[in-house]
């Protein structure tokens, strides 16, 4: 007999969605290695799935909470704050990860090209963060608001990506260039994540 089928339906998804997870981890990896184009587009389209179900689930979750709490916004702002948080954290680790790269003296022998992207790239985060911030201070939703500065980061990490294949800079500063750029990718993700979760406040849902 399926374990899975004695489970809750809300634990029945999140296991689908550990292994749909992991499943795009080794698919993405083999295509990776063996240049298989057509197996990672797959990958791609398989995020599309997770990110449904991920929304379904968490959509039931906080259907069942209103059941549960009645009219306890307290309690729903709570649930929220709590998932604010761990967003919170994980990007002052990568806000760690960024200094640490500081701490090396890398700056001055980056290429003048790979400094500026990297600039932009800060300011892009940081207006994210701003609106993040202001969503969370006031109601309305804002997590539409972000999608247009998340596209910037990801056509600056291309970017960045092409000028360290393309620059003189030694190896071991373009390896650390290279991880800098997803450092401020993943810090927009994360302010996009934040938003979506301030959308789930009440007072900031429904306007």
């Amino acid at each position: 007999m399926d374990d899975s089928a004695a489970l809750d339906p809300v634990d029945r998804d999140v296991v689908h969605l550990f292994g749909l997870v992991s499943q795009a981890l080794a698919r993405s990896t083999e295509a990776l290695l063996s240049g298989d184009r057509e197996g990672a587009g797959r990958v791609v389209a398989m995020d599309k799935a997770v990110d449904a179900l991920t929304g379904d689930v968490s959509r039931r979750i906080w259907e069942e909470l209103d059941v549960l709490a009645g009219d306890n916004g307290r309690l729903r702002r709570l649930v929220v704050v709590l998932s604010v948080l761990s967003e919170l954290e994980r990007s002052a680790d990568l806000a760690e990860h960024i200094a640490q790269r500081a701490v090396t003296d890398i700056g001055p022998d980056m290429s003048a090209v790979s400094r500026g992207v990297v600039q932009r790239m800060s300011d892009v985060a940081l207006e994210m963060w701003g609106e993040a911030a202001r969503g969370y201070l006031g109601p309305g939703p804002v997590a539409g608001e972000l999608d247009e500065a998340d596209e910037e980061l990801d056509i600056l990490l291309d970017r960045l990506t092409r000028e360290v294949a393309s620059s003189a800079m030694p190896a071991s500063v373009a390896a650390q260039v290279t991880l800098l750029g997803r450092f401020y990718e993943r810090l927009g993700d994360h302010a996009v994540n934040l938003a979506r979760r301030v959308e789930q406040l009440p007072g900031n849902r429904d306007r």
